[in-house]
């Protein structure tokens, strides 16, 4: 980027979109705008009403800085600080997994499936998106929360706080910080890239996502295996158990919730773009 270029914001925009496509970000245009936004404290309609004004000595630094990392393939959420997630904005770092469009569902087919849970344990929080988002839908809810990392946690608090939920953030491996008690819907987000899988993944996940947030061990369903049986002595009858799974991983998972006996059969529910995505079950009202 030139010194002596006078940088106005249709010029900048126009360079950082070529500079960013070069370093293989496919939605550079909009990303510049997200980042111009960013440094100069407004919107994308103020850009575009400011379109020849030149960037101040400040702005340009942050906005330097900003794009460098983005070349760098850092993920913009973590650049930004923030990501959308059921229509709530969420802070994210390095410390959580950026949450996905694709786990919406998971939000949605919870509620759906038990709308009057007074319950609800959230395994592997995370950012904590699932469970505000779950607060948010289901008030009359009272919404626990675990994860093994106490960093996690502490971004899922900060993000509670954001909007106003009242969550109960624990810090464990699945079910250990919650023995001895029960639930009407648990939800789970867990990792299931196989282990030989994570250096496929897009350079923005596999060096910038947690890794424990994304190994699932050699065939990606090591956590379902501990997490479908134990779950069967935290939900009560008649509850619901709902999960996220990854691609191809449809009927596995099913066959670990048969082989427990203690659930109805389980729905198979397609994310927008045809993907098998959640899976929800219900535990039998009769042992």
């Amino acid at each position: 980027m030139a010194e002596h270029v006078i940088w106005t914001t249709v010029k900048i925009l126009a360079w950082t979109k070529d500079y960013l496509l070069s370093k293989g970000v496919s939605n550079a245009r909009l990303e510049a705008e997200w980042l111009l936004c960013a440094a100069t404290g407004l919107d994308r309609v103020g850009l575009y009403l400011n379109y020849d004004k030149p960037l101040n000595d400040n702005e340009l630094a942050l906005y330097r800085a900003m794009i460098s990392r983005r070349a760098g393939r850092e993920p913009l959420q973590h650049i930004l600080g923030s990501q959308e997630f059921c229509g709530l904005d969420f802070e994210v770092s390095a410390d959580v997994l950026v949450p996905r469009y694709d786990t919406e569902v998971l939000v949605a087919e919870a509620v759906s499936r038990h709308p009057d849970a007074r319950s609800v344990l959230d395994i592997g929080t995370g950012s904590g998106c699932i469970a505000v988002s779950l607060q948010k839908r289901l008030p009359r809810a009272a919404v626990t929360a675990t994860d093994i990392s106490e960093r996690a946690l502490a971004v899922a608090r900060r993000n509670a706080i954001k909007h106003g939920a009242s969550i109960e953030f624990l810090c464990g491996s699945l079910f250990a910080p919650v023995d001895g008690r029960s639930f009407e819907l648990i939800v789970s987000n867990p990792p299931y890239i196989p282990t030989a899988d994570i250096e496929t993944l897009d350079q923005e996940v596999r060096e910038y996502d947690p890794r424990c947030a994304l190994d699932g061990g050699n065939d990606g369903l090591d956590i379902y295996r501990l997490l479908i049986p134990a779950a069967v002595e935290h939900l009560n009858r008649g509850g619901w158990l709902v999960v996220e799974i990854g691609i191809g991983q449809a009927q596995d998972v099913v066959r670990l919730f048969q082989l427990t006996g203690s659930f109805e059969p389980a729905d198979i529910v397609r994310d927008v773009s045809g993907i098998e995505r959640v899976i929800a079950a219900q535990r039998k009202e009769q042992p």
